[in-house]
This record gives structure tokens, sequence and C-alpha cells, in this order.
């Protein structure tokens, strides 16, 4: 049975690290909707290759309403973790156990929630100093899952390996 994945996503997201995944969790059967500031809003890639309408604002959503989340990467996590609305709606995920895919600047969101102590995480280069701050167990490996439930990936390169193991952690 799919899974209803939250989407967290503002402008100048990383494109493909939106549209990879997406692809190949739509395809596994999942569902994917866009949370941001404001239905309807469209927010753009740090490429400008790719628009996507905000399909639910985060004062719309609960995150009870779904099963995961999904967090991608570029500017757009940095953005989101300074509106304490998008860190304590990531945060219920990491608290009730419930699957987390985050890739390149994703996890920044996590760590502002302050849910990465203790867990193996990844990301871009630039965040490994913060996620070791944070408490994580940084790893430089192209997908690193904890305890079945968190998947981080550093770059684009990864893509393949973040997407088979988001969708295995999602079943």
């Amino acid at each position: 049975m799919g899974k209803k994945i939250a989407t967290v996503i503002t402008d100048l997201f990383e494109d493909v690290e939106f549209t990879s995944p997406k692809k190949a969790l739509e395809e596994a059967g999942h569902e994917l909707v866009t949370v941001g500031n404001k239905q309807g809003d469209t927010v753009t890639g740090k490429s400008e290759d790719t628009n996507v309408t905000i399909d639910k604002g985060i004062d719309d959503v609960k995150p009870e309403d779904f099963d995961a989340l999904f967090i991608p990467g570029g500017f757009s996590p940095d953005i989101l973790r300074a509106d304490d609305r998008f860190v304590a709606f990531a945060k219920h995920f990491m608290d009730e156990k419930k699957p987390v895919m985050a890739i390149c600047h994703g996890p920044q969101l996590l760590i502002n929630a302050k849910t990465l102590d203790g867990r193996g995480a990844t990301g871009f280069k630039s965040i490994q100093v913060d996620l070791v701050n944070a408490g994580a167990k940084f790893k430089d490996e192209e997908v690193v899952v904890c305890q079945n439930q968190l998947v981080t990936s550093r770059t684009p390169d990864d893509l393949p390996a973040f997407n088979r193991e988001s969708v295995k952690v999602l079943g």
C-alpha cells in the first residue's frame, strides 16, 4: 500500500534532488504532497528548470496526516529551517520514527529540529561540521540509513542509492 509523503519545499531547491526521488517514489506507488508556505504558490528550483505548485500550505496540514517526510536539497532547507512551523513539522516525523528522506542540504531542517543526536547521517560537504555539531554520527557515504527510518545522501551523484533506499524504507 502506498504511503502519503509530505515534501517540504520552497524556492531554490536542487531541481534533480526533487524530480528524481519524486519519480522513483511515485513509480513505487507512493503519493507526494508538496508542502510550502501557501497552497497554490509556485516555487522554482535553483537551475530554474523546475517549477512546482505547492499542494498544501504549512498552516493547512498536520504531520499526523502523512506517513513520511521528504526534504529535497539545495537552498530550500536552509530557508525552511528559519521558519519554526517547518522545524516543528519535521521534528514530528523524527520523534514518531516515521520515515524521513533528506538529501544534500536537506538535513539542515533536522539539525534545527534537534533530532540528529546519536543518529547516523550524511549530507553535503558544507554541512558536515553542522551535522557533527548536532550530534550526528557522520558518515561520508553515498547513502546512510539509520534505524530503518532516516535516509540521507550527499549530492545528486548519490540519487540512485538515495532513491533505492528511500523506496526500501517505505516498504
